[in-house]
């Protein structure tokens, strides 16, 4: 039996809480329901259905299940209960979530507003977490709760995307573009006249500028600082590329177009991606940790020539040495602010500590002898919990002189940051040792659930040891949701691994991460493919490296089996992602190899390689292998994957110039079945979708809207938003080819609705041109051309311009044109490629206006 806090809407959409008193403001109330809906949201509402609830209980359990929170305030108060202090309405405001958006809206005039009311209000404009607006009509109040939410939802988009294809820390600043750099947990000290220094460069028109230095002297924050202060003169902002966790110089492209949004596909080279996404575009990219892909350095130089309006901001151990490129040397802190960083990190472990005419000396003089390196300032002041500056800097003075760590061929200053480290380390106990060498497997990050698979094998408390780690200042801590993730410094992270290969555990560590990383996969399989998805999109995407890494120990073991097995529960998350292009090459390994491959391994490699080249397939070949999959999964008794397989294989006989409907029937009767007897709902709404499409090449235009829109009634059940954005999408078609435009229009709103929810590019572009094709019917020439052109701009900057549309809404404004004063539309097309994602988003959202 369900807990009594667990109430629930039927659809399973965004959740709006809308809080106000009930009499004053009900003709206000029917608006905000109206549209919110309109907006295909689900209102949460107060008189919406009676509960067997106490009052405050029934609105914290709305409030807790709720992604939104709209207050409307007039003239009353309301009731403030026998024994409570303060109305329902003030309880209300209280008791939303902090991290729920809030959005408020206060009617005028109001000339009998109740004190308390008023106070409540003064202290809600004070709330820097609330918009806040005035509206004088039920109609006017509408409009603005419509155009807030689209806008709003192109936010969660941007959110969505950054958490889940931008490459960046997860304490990422999750801001609407320009802007997408992480958020350093700390601050940055003493270095005002690089920071301008660099802007400078920046500003007067050099496009290439490498940030060089030693590891730990504080490039990657001054790069941050400074992309941060130049991004106003980038219309498109500047976007933070962490190249930390790659290792192959070939891969740089990928972890750029990732940054961007831009998808791997698999269709087209990478880099043609690239420099169509970035050839409009005035941005700038931050480059972190390029020393150990300095073969990659050509790349970017295409990448300049190609896109006029890029320019790079490059950290780096070495300099790239390639045409166009500026250094700027990255130098100690000056002594002051070598000081003032001491005092600032001691702050952390040792609240109180203070500089002291008894210990200034001291504290000079560790500064000095770290060369003013910030890593080694940090990892030295969080000692001062325990030791003094005096007995600080005496063991640094006795410690210093004899470590070299393996670093005798490295600058000096690199030596300093180096043996600081391992100085650092030396104060450890064995335990917390051992735990920091095997924490280097990760990459990118790691949970504390990820840290205890890796490092609990001998009983180990990682719990209390880990908390040792961050207290050194050798590991850091942030969360990301609510889950805690830690990470690591490069150069402390290289340490680490040095220690493992130096006592032999190098292997059995990345053994240990690979399991615990393929366990992740199979948990993750089938949250995936219902409601957990949103969460297991941002969970998977904090964790993006550390899989890349487990399949790349295990390629290179040539564990094939293994490598399809962590591979192939992760396919939905590869697919919204635009990860698929790498899965795929990852894929070609054990059929390249001459192995001889399990039944299911090979069917996996097969399904990876081709499923993403079904809609090219001139002879057949695609098709053939497909169903060479398909026969694999039968015979080793995987059903799911025989459906799956199945899938690609009706999409491939259905994408050629004639395409075999009949047989693409067959093998979805099949596929349908098989989802069916194994209870796979997910792929039963899939299913229902090619059939539905088998339906439509077949002019048996019913017959597919009874499939679609029974696939749409599967995943608005189990919370599927990825396949209730393909339902809805291709329920649209079927409403638009039956004669029902608004009912369509309804559709392609729904489809962007959970695609911007997901962060899903190409669902939101399916979605806009869905809805070009309806503004083009009605005779709309600036709506269909304005769609049209997000759409293809969206296409273009994502990488998915190359790839089969699924879609017919050309005709459409074909037809429009030839009935339209020459060139309006192209106007508004042209108008339409401007629009940023949010504006997209919010245009399509927002009902069209009635003639």
């Amino acid at each position: 039996m369900s807990s009594p806090h667990v109430i629930r809407t039927p659809d399973q959409r965004l959740r709006i809480f809308v809080s106000s008193t009930l009499q004053e403001l009900a003709a206000e109330r029917r608006a905000a329901r109206t549209a919110i809906e309109r907006l295909h949201l689900a209102p949460v509402m107060f008189e919406l259905g009676a509960r067997p609830h106490p009052p405050r209980e029934l609105y914290r359990a709305y409030l807790e299940q709720s992604d939104v929170f709209v207050g409307l305030y007039w003239e009353r108060y309301g009731w403030t209960a026998p024994g409570e202090e303060v109305s329902g309405l003030e309880d209300e405001y209280n008791l939303c979530p902090p991290e729920l958006p809030r959005l408020l809206y206060v009617k005028s005039p109001a000339d009998n507003r109740e004190p308390k009311l008023a106070t409540l209000l003064a202290r809600i404009r004070d709330d820097d977490r609330a918009a806040y607006k005035y509206f004088e009509t039920p109609k006017e109040l509408a409009g603005l709760i419509e155009n807030d939410l689209a806008t709003l939802l192109a936010e969660r988009f941007d959110m969505s995307r950054a958490a889940v294809t931008a490459d960046v820390a997860s304490d990422a600043d999750r801001v609407v573009e320009p802007v997408r750099l992480p958020v350093p947990l700390t601050g940055l000290v003493g270095r005002d006249a690089d920071i301008a220094s660099i802007v400078d460069r920046l500003r007067n028109g050099t496009r290439f500028v490498t940030l060089a230095g030693p590891g730990g002297i504080g490039k990657s924050r001054l790069a941050i600082a400074a992309a941060r202060a130049a991004a106003q003169d980038f219309e498109d902002g500047a976007v933070f590329v962490d190249l930390s966790a790659v290792h192959d110089p070939q891969r740089v492209p990928n972890r750029i177009a990732q940054a961007l949004g831009v998808r791997d596909t698999g269709d087209a080279p990478i880099m043609d991606n690239l420099v169509t996404a970035l050839r409009d575009r005035r941005i700038l990219l931050v480059l972190d940790n390029f020393e150990q892909v300095l073969d990659a350095a050509p790349q970017l130089t295409g990448l300049l020539a190609a896109a006029p309006g890029l320019s790079i901001l490059v950290t780096s151990r070495a300099l790239l040495r390639v045409s166009a490129e500026q250094s700027y040397e990255v130098g100690p802190l000056a002594e002051d602010s070598a000081v003032n960083l001491f005092v600032e990190r001691a702050h952390a472990v040792k609240p109180d500590f203070e500089i002291t005419p008894e210990n200034q000396e001291a504290v000079a003089r560790v500064c000095a002898a770290l060369d003013g390196a910030p890593l080694a300032i940090e990892l030295a002041a969080a000692r001062i919990r325990v030791l003094s500056p005096a007995e600080l800097l005496d063991r640094l003075d006795r410690r210093l002189s004899v470590l070299v760590g393996g670093s005798r061929d490295l600058p000096e200053r690199q030596q300093t940051i180096r043996r600081t480290i391992e100085w650092s380390t030396q104060l450890l106990a064995p335990e917390q040792r051992r735990l920091l060498a095997r924490l280097g497997v990760f990459e990118g990050g790691f949970t504390l659930e990820a840290a205890e698979s890796v490092g609990d094998g001998d009983g180990m408390d990682v719990l209390s040891e880990l908390a040792v780690l961050i207290d050194s200042s050798l590991v850091s801590q942030h969360d990301s949701d609510d889950r805690p993730r830690f990470t690591m410094q490069a150069i402390v992270r290289e340490y680490a691994r040095e220690q493992l290969a130096t006592d032999g555990e190098l292997d059995s560590a990345r053994e240990a991460h690979a399991r615990y990383f393929i366990d992740l996969g199979a948990r993750a399989r089938l949250p995936l493919k219902a409601g957990g998805q949103r969460e297991w999109m941002q969970r998977l995407g904090d964790e993006r490296d550390n899989l890349r890494a487990a399949e790349r120990f295990l390629l290179d073991a040539r564990d094939w089996d293994r490598a399809a097995q962590l591979a192939f529960p992760l396919f939905l998350y590869f697919w919204v992602t635009g990860l698929l292009g790498e899965v795929r090459t990852w894929m070609d390994e054990p059929l390249e190899s001459g192995d001889t491959l399990q039944d299911r391994t090979r069917a996996i490699a097969l399904y990876f390689t081709r499923t993403i080249r079904f809609w090219k397939d001139p002879d057949g070949r695609v098709a053939a292998d497909l169903s060479e999959a398909a026969d694999l999964f039968r015979r080793c008794g995987d059903r799911s994957g025989e459906a799956m397989a199945m899938i690609s294989l009706a999409l491939a006989l259905m994408a050629g110039e004639k395409p075999d409907t009949a047989r693409a029937g067959e093998v979805m009767d099949r596929s349908l079945a098989l989802f069916r007897e194994t209870g796979d709902g997910w792929g039963e709404s899939m299913a229902l979708v090619l059939l539905g499409r088998v339906a439509l090449l077949q002019q048996h235009l019913h017959t597919a809207f009874e499939r679609f829109d029974e696939s749409l009634a599967l995943t608005q059940r189990s919370g599927d938003a990825v396949g209730g954005r393909i339902a809805a999408y291709h329920l649209g078609w079927a409403h638009l080819l039956l004669g029902s435009p608004e009912d369509a229009r309804k559709d392609f709103a729904l489809s962007v609705t959970l695609s911007t929810s997901l962060g899903h590019i190409e669902g939101i572009a399916y979605g806009l041109e869905g809805l070009a094709a309806v503004a083009a019917l009605a005779g709309d020439v600036d709506r269909a051309g304005r769609l049209a052109g997000a759409a293809h701009a969206l296409r273009e900057r994502s990488g998915t311009h190359n790839g089969p549309t699924f879609t017919f809404h050309q005709r459409y404004l074909d037809r429009l044109a030839a009935a339209t004063a020459p060139g309006r539309l192209a106007a508004a097309v042209a108008e339409g490629r401007e629009l940023g994602v949010e504006q997209a988003v919010a245009e399509a959202l927002t009902e069209p206006a009635i003639n």
